[in-house]
């Protein structure tokens, strides 16, 4: 029965330090707005003439809205060829605000 405690108390002093840890490494807490691409084909991708996007967004970690997949960002766009393809992240707060646009490009 010690060990078995020994065990729980361990584990929950390393999951406290891991969240903290966590929060320190985040990119921001306050606010952050990156875009990264989804083509690892850079090379091979041909400059795009028209554009879509597609968004969902989060709010207070309660409820979240939204179509963000790659078909909403084509129709949302006119697209019926896409080329490439890149992700926006914006948080505010911890995440109290999130959203995840992605945006297509294409013919």
């Amino acid at each position: 029965m010690r060990r078995s405690s020994f065990v729980s108390r361990s584990l929950t002093v390393l999951a406290r330090g891991s969240a903290a840890l966590a929060l320190l490494l985040a990119p921001s807490c306050i606010y952050t707005n990156v875009v990264t691409t989804l083509d690892e084909d850079v090379d091979a991708t041909p400059v795009a003439t028209k554009r879509g996007e597609s968004t969902a967004r989060s709010f207070l970690w309660l409820v979240a809205l939204g179509d963000a997949g790659l078909q909403a960002a084509a129709q949302n766009g006119g697209l019926t060829k896409m080329h490439s393809a890149d992700v926006q992240y914006v948080s505010v707060l911890f995440g109290l605000y999130f959203s995840r646009t992605t945006i297509v490009y294409g013919e």
